[in-house]
């Protein structure tokens, strides 16, 4: 009895697959153009306004971040929504490049660096637990309006903003904040 149900049943199936007809080759290359529409163009172009990948080429942002790493950015839609602390990608007009920095002056700061290592902002020291080397540099700057003072977590080795001709990077410029490293693996995480 068992058995002729299962018979039955198998040749209800056989006959349905023999009712459909086959797709044409047009429709099968339409339906695989909207799969693959939907799963792999779509998300990639939702990604790609959003978000992008940088790399850091230096070890200015050692230990915050290795050299060579591949960091997933997202993109700054609000430019004034920049806060001290935070990694940024930003455009270099003068050196032509795109650079991972760490702001640490706002529009309107005043900062100051005395040569002990020590960061002055507004006249109070500012504590930063990210740094992973000292520098000697002495020097003082205001930031303009709209503008940004980026400069590496290793300041004893970062070629940033205290040495530029110009100093000041203007908020156009910014291109993201600087989220999570996904490469390499044994850096894997998000950043602070």
């Amino acid at each position: 009895m068992e058995e002729e149900i299962m018979f039955e049943n198998l040749e209800a199936e056989i006959e349905d697959k023999k009712e459909k007809p086959k797709k044409t080759l047009k429709e099968e290359l339409l339906d695989w153009g909207k799969t693959l529409l939907l799963y792999c163009v779509l998300p990639l172009a939702l990604f790609q306004t959003f978000c992008f990948m940088a790399s850091v080429p230096t070890g200015s942002m050692e230990s915050t971040i290795p050299v060579g790493a591949q960091v997933l950015t997202t993109r700054s839609f609000d430019k004034d929504n920049i806060e001290r602390g935070d990694i940024v990608v930003f455009d270099s007009e003068e050196l032509g490049v795109v650079l991972i920095k760490r702001c640490i002056g706002l529009p309107g700061d005043e900062i100051a660096f005395d040569g002990s290592g020590s960061v002055y902002i507004n006249g109070s020291r500012y504590y930063e637990d990210y740094i992973s080397s000292y520098s000697d540099f002495e020097g003082e700057f205001t930031v303009p309006e709209d503008h940004y003072f980026f400069a590496g977590d290793n300041r004893g080795g970062s070629l940033d903003a205290r040495y530029w001709e110009e100093p000041y990077i203007h908020k156009d410029n910014v291109k993201g904040k600087a989220r999570f490293i996904i490469f390499p693996f044994s850096s894997f995480g998000a950043l602070e």
